[in-house]
C-alpha cells in the first residue's frame, strides 16, 4: 500500500486549484479524477478579484488573463433585456470591472473552465503534484490515523490501495464522498431544473459592437441568459425556465429538450426570424440548488467546492467561493502534514468557510430571485450586499485568527476602507510609486510572514520569515511606525499588534503557537 500526505478527489477547477497550492506548498499528494481529463463543457466563466490574487500567487496571473483575452471580450457589460435584439431592462454593470480597480493588483475577467483548467494542471504538474485522471473511487475508510481509499482505471486494470493522511472531497454537487459520510445539506434546495443550450451561430450584427458580458433575458416564454465567444459566432444561452402561452411555468427546462426546441428558446432570446441559422451544440441538464453543507470536515475528511455547497450561477460567485475553499484549506494541511501546527488549526477550516460559503450561498439565490425569478419565494431573502464586500472583504473568525478587538461586526470588511484588522484580507497597496509595483498581498508566503517597519520586531522573529515595510504603509495598515502584522500564507492578517511590544520575541512566540493551534486562545 503507497502512502501519501492528502488525497484529492476530483480534478476539475477546485481539485487542481488545490492541487496547485499543494504542490506550491512542496506536499506530495494524488489527485483523481473519473474523467479522462479537464473541463470539455465552458462552465464558470466568471472569476474574481479575489480568486485572480490566487492565481497571481501561483504566478498564473498573466496566462490567465491572456488565455481569458482568447475567448472573450473581457470587462464588458451585465445587462438584463427582453431579447438580444430587443430593449434593454436593467443593467447591473456597465464593465464589469468599474468601481474596482484600486482594489486590487488584478481585474475581474471571463474565462471558462476549458481555458483555465489546463493551466492550472500544468502548473501543479511542473511542481510535482501527481494526477491521475480515467480513474475512479472505488471506496474510502478513515480511522484515527488516516484515510484509506481504493482506486481502479475506469477502463480495467487492477485496484490499488492509497493510505493517506486527509482526504479532500473536491467531488461537486453531488459528492458521493458527502453522501456515504452522512453529512446534510441545508438551505433553500433545488428550485429549477435547468438546461445550459451551447450553440452556433452569426450574432455579430445584434451584439452590434457592444462590449456585453452576460445579459440576462427576461421574456414572457422564457427566463435565461448567454454568454459569448469573442468572434460572436457561438455561446451558450443558459434557461432557467420556460412559460406557456397563459404564463405558466411548463414543466422544467431541465426535461429533455429537442434540438429544434433548443433552437427555438434561442433564436427567441436573441430576438431573430424562425429561420435565423442556429446550431445547437450541445446541452447539458442542471439544478439551480442554494445549499450549503453541514459541516466541511469529517474527520481526516474535507469538503470542498461543490461538494461543500451549491448555489445559483447569479453572480458569478459558485466556482469563486470553490477556489476560496482550496486557498484556506490547502496552507493549513500543508503546515499540519509538516508538522508545523497542530489538529486544531485544521478545524479552522469549517469556522472560517462554513459561515462565508454560507452567506455566499443566500446572496447568489437573491441575486437569482432579483434578476431572473421574482415569483420564487423570498422568505427571509437576505438583503444583497455590495458585491465587491462579498468578494474581497469576508472576515475570518476561528481560534487561529487573534482578535485585537478592531474586527469590524457583520460578516463582511469594507474594500473601499478596509481595517486591516485580524481575519481580513491585507488591503491592496502599492509598494512602489506606479501601478506596476508590488502590492501589500505579494507580501504573503509559503509560512507565516511578519510585517513590520520597526527593526525590534524583525530582530525578534526568530524562525518566521520577514517583510520590511515603509512606514506610510505601516500606517495604512494600522500597524503604524512601532507595530507589526503576521500574515498568513492565504493572505490572511492571523494577529495584529499597533505597539511596540516589551518582549516582541515572547508575543510573537505566542501569536505564532496560538496561531498554528499548538496553545489555546
Amino acid at each position: 500500500m503507497r502512502e501519501t500526505p492528502v488525497v484529492i478527489v476530483g480534478g476539475s477547477l477546485v481539485g487542481l486549484t488545490l492541487s496547485a497550492l499543494l504542490a506550491d506548498q512542496r506536499v506530495p499528494h494524488l489527485l483523481i479524477e473519473r474523467h479522462t481529463g479537464t473541463a470539455i463543457h465552458p462552465r464558470a466563466a466568471s472569476f474574481h478579484q479575489r480568486t485572480m490574487e490566487i492565481f497571481r500567487g501561483l504566478g498564473l496571473q498573466a496566462a490567465v488573463e491572456a488565455a481569458a483575452a482568447r475567448e472573450f471580450i473581457q470587462n464588458g457589460a451585465i445587462v438584463a433585456v427582453d431579447s438580444l435584439a430587443g430593449r434593454e431592462l436593467a443593467c447591473f454593470y456597465r464593465s464589469v470591472n468599474q468601481g474596482v480597480e484600486d482594489l486590487s493588483p488584478t481585474s475581474r475577467l471571463f474565462i471558462t473552465q476549458v481555458g483555465l483548467e489546463p493551466l492550472l494542471r500544468a502548473r501543479a504538474a511542473e511542481w510535482g503534484a501527481e494526477h491521475r485522471f480515467a480513474t475512479e473511487l472505488l471506496s474510502f475508510a478513515q480511522d484515527a490515523d488516516g484515510v484509506t481509499v481504493r482506486l481502479r482505471p475506469r477502463e480495467g486494470g487492477d485496484e490499488e490501495q492509497v493510505r493517506a493522511r486527509y482526504l479532500v472531497a473536491a467531488d461537486g454537487a453531488h459528492s458521493p464522498i458527502r453522501q456515504a459520510l452522512g453529512i446534510e445539506m441545508t438551505g433553500r434546495g433545488s428550485f429549477a431544473d435547468c438546461a445550459t443550450i451551447y450553440f452556433k451561430a452569426d450574432m455579430r450584427a445584434l451584439i452590434n459592437g457592444r462590449a456585453l458580458s452576460v445579459v440576462y433575458v427576461n421574456r414572457a416564454d422564457q427566463r435565461s441568459f448567454f454568454r459569448f465567444a469573442i468572434a460572436e459566432n457561438a455561446g451558450f444561452l443558459a434557461v432557467f425556465a420556460t412559460f406557456d402561452d397563459e404564463g405558466r411555468r411548463e414543466s422544467h427546462a431541465g426535461t429533455r429538450l429537442s434540438t429544434e426546441r433548443c433552437a427555438a428558446l434561442v433564436r427567441a432570446a436573441l430576438g431573430v426570424p424562425d429561420d435565423h441559422p442556429v446550431e445547437v451544440e450541445n446541452v447539458q441538464y442542471w439544478n439551480a440548488m442554494a445549499d450549503t453543507a453541514a459541516t466541511f470536515r469529517s474527520g481526516r475528511i474535507f469538503l470542498a467546492g461543490d461538494a461543500a455547497h451549491v448555489m445559483p450561477p447569479t453572480g458569478g460567485f459558485g466556482g469563486n467561493t470553490g477556489v476560496g475553499d482550496a486557498h484556506n484549506l490547502a496552507w493549513k494541511l500543508a503546515m499540519t502534514a509538516r508538522g508545523e501546527a497542530s489538529d486544531a488549526l485544521l478545524d479552522s477550516y469549517d469556522a472560517e468557510r462554513r459561515p462565508v460559503a454560507q452567506l455566499i450561498v443566500e446572496q447568489a439565490y437573491a441575486r437569482y430571485v432579483a434578476r431572473v425569478d421574482s415569483s420564487l419565494p423570498d422568505t427571509n431573502r437576505a438583503p444583497m450586499l455590495d458585491d465587491a464586500a462579498i468578494e474581497l472583504g469576508p472576515i475570518y473568525r476561528s481560534a487561529r485568527v487573534i482578535d485585537d478587538g478592531s474586527v469590524p461586526p457583520g460578516p463582511l470588511d469594507d474594500p473601499y476602507t478596509p481595517s486591516a484588522a485580524p481575519g481580513t484580507r491585507i488591503p491592496h497597496l502599492r509598494l512602489g510609486a506606479d501601478d506596476s509595483a508590488a502590492s501589500t498581498l505579494d507580501l504573503a508566503g509559503r509560512a507565516f510572514v511578519l510585517v513590520s517597519a520597526d527593526a525590534r520586531w524583525l530582530d525578534a522573529a526568530a524562525g518566521l520569515d520577514t517583510r520590511q515595510i515603509d512606514g506610510s504603509i505601516a500606517a495604512r495598515l494600522g500597524i503604524g511606525a512601532a507595530g507589526a502584522l503576521i500574515l498568513r500564507p492565504d493572505g490572511v492578517i492571523g494577529w495584529r499588534a499597533r505597539e511596540a511590544a516589551p518582549d516582541p520575541r515572547a508575543t510573537l512566540a505566542q501569536a505564532i503557537a496560538r496561531l498554528t493551534g499548538r496553545a489555546s486562545g
